[in-house]
């Protein structure tokens, strides 16, 4: 019973150690282990991380500030330089120096921020349509963008016309001009707006290139910045692909930050169809494919 002792008592304590065991670490039957989580049960959104860090990064915010602030640092000298002027020679088809100064601004992304219906489309899981996109406009809830208030204002004060470009549907001008004077920016009437449709007698409106809008406003001011979110809001471009829209844009490298401005937008443009041949009737899924076959890893 002595010599027993000992080996009774070994048992008992490996036995409450066993019972001590975390359950994490405790051997599970088959029927009873949770189910692995298949890859595909968690959709991918292309688009979660662009709209995101457009709404909740400061980094994004302060380089809209960043960029307004530079504009407005040199805008009083653009204006006193009667040589000064922003358009590409293809759009200026009168003289500019007798002309009233102005500065051509495009609308979405650039002076309003419409992350969210980018956001709603990713609530949704769906993609951009002219229908939910009208609703949106005419819920004229847009916000204005860092530093465009206050840049624009400015302008104003000195004498400068603010006219905005938009390939907005010209049909939407009056919720866009309210939203625009919601948001604080200045509307000097009607004709501040031109978008999409408005039309100049000679010039042939490809697409939604906004070269005949351009022309329009050469006609009447001598134009000191531009600004926008694609290559389309200060020349034309009119072969979408990579190639094509680095060789519209070369011969104005020099002008990047003082006569144009150019403001980030990972959210959309046409920097994308660019890599999918512009075709959006192309499923999805494929698109999605083109675009990642497009990436270097080199």
């Amino acid at each position: 019973m002595t010599k027993a002792l000992p080996v009774l008592l070994g048992m008992l304590m490996l036995g409450a150690c066993a019972s001590q065991v975390p359950h994490s670490t405790a051997p599970t039957s088959a029927a009873t282990a949770p189910a692995p989580v298949a890859a595909a049960s968690v959709p991918a959104d292309d688009n979660l991380h662009a709209v995101a860090w457009t709404q909740t990064a400061l980094e994004h915010d302060l380089i809209y500030q960043e960029t307004f602030r530079s504009a407005q640092s040199q805008l009083l000298g653009a204006l006193k330089d009667r040589n000064w002027d922003a358009l590409p020679a293809e759009d200026r088809i009168a003289p500019s120096k007798p002309l009233k100064p102005a500065v051509i601004l495009d609308i979405d992304e650039t002076v309003l921020d419409n992350s969210p219906y980018q956001a709603r489309l990713i609530r949704k899981g769906g993609e951009f349509n002219e229908a939910d996109w009208a609703a949106w406009c005419k819920e004229e809830r847009a916000r204005a963008l860092p530093g465009a208030v206050a840049f624009t204002q400015f302008a104003a004060r000195h004498g400068i016309a603010v006219i905005y470009i938009s390939n907005r549907a010209q049909d939407l001008d009056e919720a866009t001009l309210n939203n625009l004077r919601k948001a604080g920016l200045p509307v000097s009437g009607p004709d501040a707006f031109l978008g999409l449709g408005t039309l100049l007698p000679g010039c042939d409106q490809v697409g939604t290139e906004k070269n005949c809008r351009r022309q329009l406003v050469s006609q009447h001011y001598r134009v000191l910045m531009q600004f926008g979110d694609q290559l389309g809001d200060f020349v034309t471009v009119l072969s979408n692909t990579p190639t094509a829209r680095a060789q519209a844009m070369a011969p104005y490298e020099d002008w990047i930050g003082s006569r144009w401005f150019v403001l980030p937008n990972p959210t959309y443009g046409s920097w994308e169809p660019a890599l999918f041949n512009n075709e959006w009737s192309t499923p999805r899924v494929q698109r999605r494919q083109q675009e990642i076959q497009a990436l270097h890893s080199d």
